[in-house]
Order: structure tokens, then C-alpha cells, then sequence
């Protein structure tokens, strides 16, 4: 890929991890919402609630999703694309986390249809509307990366950001940080995601699947509380 070509690609992965960009992240906590209301978390523990949600639930679920979904559109094998998709659908073991991941999801897959565009997200559309897929976020986003030409670290990477800065931006409309202290987070979380990207990069799909039982826990107790910001 020549400089142009890099550059290209270097933007539309900066276009789809904006946060002004509509993809619905904003309407997320990422089950921080949930500790919140158990009074579960306070403002010093968000940072290692972030990096063990990244760890353990976001790297070895979503990342991996991502990356897999990315590779297997660049292969051309949507039979391989479909089952990443059902297997983080069935990973997600709440049916709030469920249900906003394919919400998001297929807002994502609209919005890309039209500002990006192509067979690759005319392809995913068809299935997702035809029941094959159930148009989860990540899988959604690894395929939106690869129609777009940005490679898998550079896509897993951006997004994993881009998901940092939405538990943040949660924790800032949540009394949980302010805006110095969030930016601090962030700057803290970049080895989380290094780390987490590494070994998204070299998982396969037998490897897709968290563990974080009281994040489960939390986002049960959210699902079912009487006033909710967030979806999740």
C-alpha cells in the first residue's frame, strides 16, 4: 500500500473512532452504569474496572471478534464470517449487552453502507438481513475495517479507543471522573490495549469468549432498574 493509500485508510479509521461519529456508542456504559448503582466502583477503582473489562471480557470477546471477522472478509469466507458473528452473540451471556450490541451494530453497518459503501457491506447487510448474522458490533466493525482497507491492528486498535473513550465519556456523565482525570485514564489504558491487541491478533475462533462474572452480574441488575442513562 503506497503513502496515499495509508493515509486513506489512516482517516477512515479515525472518521469511524470519532466520537462525534454516530455509531451509538454514547448510549453505552459497558456495564459501568451498573457498578454504579450497586455503588460498587468509586472514582479511583474505574481505571482497573476499564483495563480488567478490557482484559477479560472486551479483548477476548469483542477484540477477537474483530480481528476474526476482518481476516475472514479479506479471505472472502463469509461462512466463517457468519459464525464469528453467532459466536459473540451467544458470548454475550445478558440480553442487554445482546441486544445493544446488535443495535449498535447494525446502526454501524447502515451508516457505513452509505459513507463507505461496497460489495463487502452490501454483502454483510444481505446476510444480516436475511438471518444469518445477527449484525453484532465488533464482527460488524472488523468487516467495516476491511472494506475500508485498514488492517486488523490498526482497526482492533482504534476500536478498542474508541471503546475507552465511551467507558469514560460514561464515567464523566456518571460524577465517576472529571475531564483531566478521564483523559488521564486514558493515557494509563494504552498497554491494556497493547497488550489486549496482541492477543486478539493471534487468537482464533475457538479462543472467543470472556470471563467477567460480575460485570454479567451488574449489567443483570441494570437491565431491570427502574431509571437507566445508558443501554448498558
Amino acid at each position: 500500500m503506497g503513502r496515499s493509500g495509508r493515509l486513506g485508510a489512516l482517516l477512515v479509521s479515525l472518521q469511524l473512532t470519532d466520537s462525534a461519529f454516530p455509531s451509538g456508542f454514547y448510549t453505552l456504559s459497558h456495564s459501568l452504569e451498573g457498578f454504579a448503582q450497586a455503588k460498587a466502583v468509586t472514582a479511583a477503582e474505574v481505571p482497573g474496572l476499564l483495563a480488567g473489562l478490557l482484559r477479560h471480557g472486551i479483548g477476548p470477546c469483542d477484540a477477537t471478534a474483530l480481528v476474526l471477522t476482518h481476516r475472514a472478509v479479506c479471505a472472502g469466507d463469509w461462512d466463517l464470517v457468519a459464525r464469528v458473528d453467532q459466536r459473540l452473540h451467544a458470548a454475550k451471556l445478558n440480553r442487554e449487552m445482546r441486544v445493544a450490541s446488535t443495535r449498535v451494530g447494525r446502526q454501524l453497518l447502515d451508516i457505513a453502507g452509505t459513507v463507505i459503501g461496497g460489495p463487502v457491506l452490501e454483502r454483510y447487510a444481505a446476510l444480516v438481513a436475511g438471518g444469518g448474522a445477527p449484525g453484532s458490533q465488533a464482527a460488524v466493525a472488523g468487516a467495516v475495517y476491511a472494506a475500508a482497507g485498514v488492517d486488523a491492528e490498526q482497526a482492533v486498535t482504534g476500536d478498542l479507543f474508541a471503546l475507552s473513550v465511551s467507558f469514560v465519556g460514561a464515567a464523566l456523565r456518571l460524577r465517576l471522573t472529571d475531564h483531566v482525570r478521564a483523559q488521564v485514564v486514558l493515557r494509563a489504558t494504552a498497554p491494556v490495549i497493547e497488550e489486549v491487541v496482541g492477543r486478539a491478533l493471534t487468537a482464533e475462533l475457538a479462543d472467543l469468549g470472556g470471563c467477567v462474572p460480575m460485570a454479567d452480574v451488574m449489567s443483570g441488575r441494570h437491565e431491570r432498574a427502574q431509571a437507566r442513562l445508558f443501554m448498558t
